[in-house]
């Protein structure tokens, strides 16, 4: 079996340390130990600690992408996709290791206009472009409208659950997403 590369060994333990407690919280000493390399190895892979932030977020976004993609082919109509994102969401928070949103909790500790901040608005955008292009699959008359309301609901699912330690939040906004997406198809 090959040895994890330094740069794989530093992201993996800026995944694990960056999720469980912070991306400004945890120092890079913290990341660097953990992944037992030299300091030299994260500043010639990453430059810096917004280098190695970048690197994390794009990793989760990345896993996200995938996760939610590979989720949906298990829907076989757009109505059954779109609403269907709420199902991926469910089994994501159901899983013990659930500490929220990683894009919340890097920009809620970040600066404005931060690295944390950009990575997280590139993620966003692509949910809603995610959910506007399924909602135009859907035959839903104005797919950005329907796809706003849908994020509300996605963030507020991943914050309850997250705040409650309990999925339940998600199953609620599910059904709620149920309601509004048939309700915008019928409008046809």
């Amino acid at each position: 079996m090959r040895k994890q590369s330094a740069r794989d060994r530093l992201l993996a333990a800026a995944d694990e340390l960056f999720y469980a407690e912070g991306v400004h919280t945890v120092g890079i000493d913290r990341v660097i130990e953990q992944a037992g390399v030299a300091k030299a190895s994260l500043y010639s892979c990453f430059g810096n600690k917004d280098g190695l932030i970048r690197a994390y977020l794009q990793g989760r976004h990345e896993s996200r992408q995938t996760r939610i993609l590979t989720g949906l082919e298990r829907f076989d109509t757009p109505r059954d996709r779109l609403v269907g994102v709420f199902d991926v969401l469910i089994d994501y928070v159901s899983a013990p290791a659930y500490r929220g949103c990683a894009f919340y909790n890097a920009s809620a500790e970040s600066e404005k206009g931060g690295v944390a901040e950009e990575m997280s608005d590139a993620n966003r955008a692509w949910t809603q472009e995610l959910l506007i292009g399924l909602a135009r699959e859907a035959g839903v008359p104005d797919p950005a409208v329907l796809a706003a309301q849908l994020v509300i609901l996605y963030d507020g699912a991943s914050a309850g659950a997250r705040l409650d330690r309990h999925p339940e939040a998600a199953v609620t906004a599910r059904a709620m997403a149920a309601v509004l997406v048939d309700a915008a198809i019928a409008a046809l």
